[in-house]
């Protein structure tokens, strides 16, 4: 049976587990410190395709195969899809997943849309309503340059705070069945929007919701942040992390040695030269799926704590001058 200790916290009755996890990368991520732990790291970032748009959904393909081949599952034994991405109206996934024919929830939550995705599979699971659900998302660096900024070809200068887009999708099966990582708590996350209006200032936008969202859950469960081995926060970057940790601290709580953010993981800052880190749907979906779960499972972490944060604006009303809001979501992931 299901229970809420608090507002925004639910437990699952019984564990979700984490069946197979999958991940695939464009060619910069693969030249990062997570190299290694990626499923398949692509060296052509266009995946052989006419445009952008279709780029980014043969990534999502991609890994949609990966994982179902990891789990020893078909696309029939699949009960609903959860996926989302940048794109307007979601396109990448709506072209990545068209041929799959399986029952499908869209979703948006800018950056955190993983674990939005993850949390309602769980708890589709978790109620008896499916056996295995296959959650995802992705990002493309190309398409969201397109869509968010300026043409590639203009080459305008990057503010120290702005953010790599990672090109790149991560996907996982939550099932019924298992023994190994499982979802045990969900916190979903409130709309916080504190004013930030520089949209190469993602950090400072989101780090706020990440605070919300980690404080309601530790109250709500009554746990402490050394409960856990990470707190995993995506993407944040080295702007947003030092915020949330700063900030949160102040309220009495300090995940500075258990805290990291995917945002921070992806690449070598240095000698990769992506300013304030990575960003993008893809940048947590692939460092979770890609190698976080790889270390749960190696008995690296036993309980880890994935935050997901995500900035909930559009071209239009940047570019009118509105605020950007933020949102964090979190699963509870014990090993």
């Amino acid at each position: 049976m299901n229970n809420k200790p608090g507002r925004q916290t639910a437990a699952l009755g019984e564990p979700v587990y984490i069946k197979a996890h999958a991940a695939v990368v464009g060619a910069k991520e693969g030249e990062g410190p997570l190299g290694a732990d990626f499923d398949m790291v692509v060296s052509d970032d266009k995946m052989g395709q006419d445009s952008w748009d279709l780029a980014e959904g043969a990534f999502q393909k991609t890994a949609v195969e990966l994982v179902l081949k990891k789990a020893h599952l078909n696309n029939d034994d699949i009960d609903y899809v959860l996926s989302g991405d940048l794109q307007n109206q979601c396109v990448a996934t709506h072209y990545g997943l068209r041929d799959t024919r399986i029952p499908f929830f869209g979703l948006y939550g800018a950056c955190s849309t993983m674990v939005e995705s993850m949390s309602l599979g769980a708890v589709l699971v978790s109620a008896g309503l499916a056996q295995h659900t296959l959650c995802l998302t992705s990002s493309h660096f190309c398409s969201a340059e397109k869509q968010y900024r300026n043409p590639l070809e203009y080459g305008g200068q990057r503010t120290p705070t702005a953010q790599w887009t990672v090109t790149g999708s991560g996907a996982a099966v939550l099932s019924k069945y298992g023994n190994g990582p499982h979802i045990t708590h969900i916190t979903t996350g409130r709309i916080l929007d504190k004013g930030v209006t520089d949209i190469s200032n993602m950090g400072a936008a989101m780090a706020p919701a990440a605070i919300d969202t980690l404080e309601a859950h530790f109250n709500d469960t009554g746990r402490k942040p050394d409960y856990y081995d990470l707190i995993l926060t995506g993407d944040l970057g080295t702007v947003g992390s030092d915020i949330l940790k700063e900030l949160i601290k102040k309220d009495g709580y300090d995940i500075s040695r258990q805290h990291n953010d995917c945002g921070k993981m992806m690449y070598d800052i240095e000698k990769q030269d992506v300013h304030a880190g990575a960003s993008g749907c893809g940048c947590c979906a692939t460092v979770l799926c890609g190698h976080i779960l790889r270390e749960m499972e190696k008995g690296t972490y036993k309980r880890v704590l994935v935050a997901a944060t995500g900035a909930l604006m559009n071209p239009l009303t940047v570019l009118q001058g509105e605020s950007i809001p933020a949102i964090a979501h979190a699963v509870a992931i014990e090993a």
